[in-house]
């Protein structure tokens, strides 16, 4: 009876251990474990480039920009397709715009979808565990709501709509 009550005690102080957690639970808990330093936020500076004539040098600003500094946000959009700095919408994608536009917009539709998304995983990501053990149950979450990746591919094949660049199915999948 003793070694019961024991018992109890632990899996209480367990799970009022695991309510002192964040009231929000974050979506993904990726942590690092150790002290070391974060490898993300080292940013190589850009190649030093010589310009054909001096005329296409900039003239020297002391503690201003340089064109070797790095620029992560740029670099992406860029990487993406699109312009750096590019103000606006280009011409090409208006029709693109108004179609997604059709219905009128929510002004705070990224509020309310982190709204609704909390209360979702509330109701569903069985929170016990991701406030004792710091789990990750985004996946556990969002099962009903998955695609089978591998279904979907022999769907569209079938079908005749090949993708050559879809990756293998791992052993068990």
């Amino acid at each position: 009876m003793r070694a019961m009550a024991r018992g109890g005690f632990w899996l209480a102080a367990a799970l009022a251990l695991g309510a002192c957690a964040s009231p929000e639970p974050r979506l993904m808990n990726v942590r690092s474990q150790t002290n070391g330093p974060d490898e993300f936020s080292i940013l190589p500076a850009k190649p030093l480039a010589i310009p054909e004539t001096l005329a296409e040098l900039p003239p020297p600003t002391p503690g201003g920009f340089s064109r070797t500094d790095p620029t992560p946000r740029e670099d992406a959009i860029v990487a993406l397709g699109g312009r750096p700095g590019g103000a606006g919408i280009p011409a090409a994608d208006a029709g693109l715009l108004a179609q997604a536009g059709r219905y009128g917009t929510a002004p705070g539709i990224r509020q309310t979808l982190a709204a609704e998304d909390l209360a979702f995983r509330r109701r569903n990501d069985g929170r016990v565990l991701e406030r004792l053990f710091g789990t990750n149950v985004y996946f556990r979450a969002y099962r009903r709501q998955s695609l089978d990746q591998h279904a979907e591919l022999e769907r569209w094949r079938s079908v005749g709509a090949g993708n050559p660049s879809a990756p293998p199915a791992l052993e068990g999948e």
